[in-house]
């Protein structure tokens, strides 16, 4: 395992071409040129969280190692619309440090259900049963598994959160 870095996580700047990056170095997850055109066209519009490694800012001329792109449903309810970390750096805090931040802020702008979407245990993909143990260590809980959501192999598993300071 690899030691744990330090991590700063920016918002606020939306970087189509930090996800396009991201998503190239993570094919076993990010695999689909179409799925991921549309994680790109995204991120040029949706709330975006950068991680940076031991203190780098943007514009250092240090690229960003993860990203976290945040979809607002509704006032109440978000969801983690795309999660990547530079897989040299899995296992150092940087998916926890963009989870963490993003969810404090939602919590502060009143959010208190927060949601992701993930290849579902039905599946026996051995890097998605890895991306299922680190939800549910930072609390996400398993909701529902719906078949031929993406494809007929691949079931979705939506996993949930109540955030921190959410009324009961």
């Amino acid at each position: 395992m690899q030691s744990r870095a330090q991590w700063r996580v920016t918002s606020g700047t939306q970087d189509p071409a930090a996800v396009a990056r991201l998503l190239g170095l993570l094919p076993h997850w990010f695999g689909f040129e179409e799925s991921n055109a549309g994680y790109v066209e995204a991120a040029g519009r949706l709330p975006t969280y950068l991680a940076w490694q031991d203190g780098a800012r943007h514009g250092s001329g240090q690229r960003p190692a993860g990203v976290l792109l945040v979809r607002r449903h509704f006032p109440a309810a978000a969801e983690i619309y795309l999660l990547a970390v530079d897989p040299a750096l899995h296992r150092t805090g940087a998916g926890r440090a963009l989870v963490s931040s993003a969810e404090a802020d939602l919590a502060a702008d009143g959010v208190q259900f927060l949601q992701v979407k993930t290849l579902g245990p039905s599946n026996p993909d051995a890097g998605y049963a890895l991306t299922r143990k680190f939800y549910l260590g930072i609390g996400f809980t398993p909701l529902e598994e719906f078949p031929d959501f993406w494809s007929p192999t691949q079931h979705c598993l939506i996993m949930v959160k109540t955030l921190a300071g959410a009324s009961s």
